[in-house]
């Protein structure tokens, strides 16, 4: 019997099924202690347990990507695989659409993963879903060596993808893009909070949501995450305009840079932003997942290339 499709997933998502949690579990066996059955009669995890979600996300990876190591300190941000998936196949239709539809060899796409974070999660689904090359960036030293680790612990990602220290926490692109090179895409995932306060607002509501939250003083993150993860001194808005800012003076470095949106209230600012440093094209991905809904603004200073099917 066919496992019921995640409808609001992208097509092509391998996670776009529910989660198998006894193949996963002989995938990963540390993960079987989690998996229990409620009272629907359904296998399920307590998603509010960081402990549960990190092994659930350990093996969906090792299982997908065959990967033969991956983890992440404690503390530090556990993806949840699925909607991270989800980035990289709305990005990849859209570029294919931009060229006409006309596919390109995964190997000659390069991507730049700005704050590539300790799990390396957009490279690697990146490179294993669609081949393409990655240079990732991160200006926090565990959370680099962390995502080497990963690198250096599995040969298949070694020659696809490249870390490089951000020396400069205010710097988004200078001091990464080198001379002469070239990306046909650049994506981020950014800190959507301002402050590690309203962080902690967000996975109280996150915990209720789960019926978990029973008035904790300190509630623990199901997915983790550190400061420079969670949160920014003016929060998404802030980083993203910056983001627009600093785009313009490597307007010939990349054809297309993209950042995920969580709040759709930001939306108009952005567009302003877009328009002020002088992109010539600009687009709106919507994304949703389960409840949630977020959305990638791309934008672009280069003209359209003419791509012909024959």
């Amino acid at each position: 019997m066919p496992t019921p499709q995640k409808s609001s997933l992208h097509p092509q998502n391998p996670f776009n099924t529910r989660y198998e949690l006894e193949n996963l579990s002989e995938v990963l066996p540390e993960l079987k202690p989690f998996v229990f059955v409620n009272q629907y009669g359904n296998q399920t995890l307590d998603f509010a347990d960081p402990k549960a979600v990190k092994a659930l996300n350990k093996a969906l990876l090792l299982k997908h990507y065959d990967l033969k190591y991956w983890d992440i300190p404690d503390g530090y941000l556990c993806p949840p695989i699925p909607g991270r998936a989800d980035y990289l196949f709305h990005i990849n239709s859209f570029l294919q659409k931009k060229r006409n539809g006309v596919k390109i060899k995964g190997d000659m796409v390069n991507c730049l993963d700005i704050g590539t974070g300790a799990s390396c999660i957009y490279p690697i689904i990146g490179h294993k879903e669609f081949g393409w090359k990655f240079v990732g960036s991160e200006f926090e030293f565990k959370a680099l060596n962390s995502a080497q680790n990963i690198i250096n612990n599995n040969a298949s990602l070694k020659e696809a993808i490249e870390l490089r220290v951000q020396q400069k926490s205010k710097d988004i692109f200078k001091g990464i893009i080198k001379k002469h090179e070239f990306y046909d895409v650049s994506i981020c995932n950014p800190p959507f909070h301002a402050s590690a306060e309203e962080a902690e607002k967000g996975t109280i509501r996150k915990l209720k949501n789960l019926k978990q939250y029973k008035g904790e003083k300190k509630p623990i993150l199901n997915f983790g995450g550190k400061s420079n993860e969670l949160w920014y001194e003016g929060g998404e808005l802030k980083f993203i305009t910056n983001m627009v800012v600093q785009s313009k003076y490597f307007s010939h470095s990349v054809r297309w840079f993209t950042t995920l949106v969580s709040k759709e209230f930001n939306l108009k600012k952005i567009y302003e932003a877009i328009k002020q440093a002088g992109a010539k094209d600009m687009e709106t991905i919507e994304m949703v997942h389960g409840n949630k809904k977020s959305r990638i603004v791309a934008w672009t200073f280069l003209v359209p290339v003419k791509v012909s099917k024959g």
